[in-house]
């Protein structure tokens, strides 16, 4: 196995055990048995469980964006915007639910409250696209005139919910779901 692909399965069997059983319940050694490595070869690419977790974050991250990114356009309308960033994030985090169910559990934890508190108070750099939208959509009164944090737990807690559902397959969401869904989101948001 090349040392690439030795990451790549770190990486695959962190973000499994991780999703399955929260961070406390990933022990390096039970990392390194999935992933088919010895204990110490994690800390030849990881120095610790804390950079590990970090570098997956980062990983799902450039995943994610780029494919929420596909086709916005900031020049468009803030309902175009929100109703094409809002259908996008559903449809990746049901199409990885592991990618989901970590970040889920890392934007709740001691681990990402930092970068997520940075991101939603502006000091985020370049992955500022949410804030941006509500600030945008504030200023033009076409949103509630809330707190961006507020702003996004309105329009995204639901939507996580709904994902939630569909992974424990409570809900079937299809493509009509997803457009009634992200609109009805957009209904508890907009002036």
């Amino acid at each position: 196995m090349s040392k690439s692909e030795k990451r790549e399965e770190i990486v695959r069997a962190a973000l499994e055990i991780i999703a399955e059983h929260g961070f406390h319940g990933a022990p390096i050694a039970m990392i390194a048995s999935r992933a088919g490595v010895g204990a110490g070869t994690i800390y030849r690419y990881f120095a610790n469980k804390d950079i590990l977790i970090a570098a997956l974050y980062q990983e799902i991250e450039e995943r994610l964006y780029p494919f929420i990114l596909r086709g916005y356009e900031p020049a468009r309308p803030i309902r175009e915007r929100f109703l094409h960033l809002g259908a996008a994030l559903l449809r990746y985090c049901i199409e990885n639910p592991l990618d989901f169910r970590y970040v889920e559990q890392f934007h709740n934890s001691p681990y990402g409250a930092a970068l997520r508190r940075a991101r939603l108070l502006g000091e985020g750099g370049e992955r500022e696209t949410f804030r941006a939208l509500f600030e945008d959509g504030i200023s033009q009164q076409v949103v509630k005139e809330l707190p961006v944090t507020v702003l996004c737990a309105l329009a995204f807690g639901p939507i996580f919910a709904v994902v939630r559902d569909h992974i424990l397959d409570f809900t079937r969401v299809d493509d009509a779901l997803m457009a009634k869904t992200v609109a009805a989101c957009w209904d508890g948001i907009r002036r």
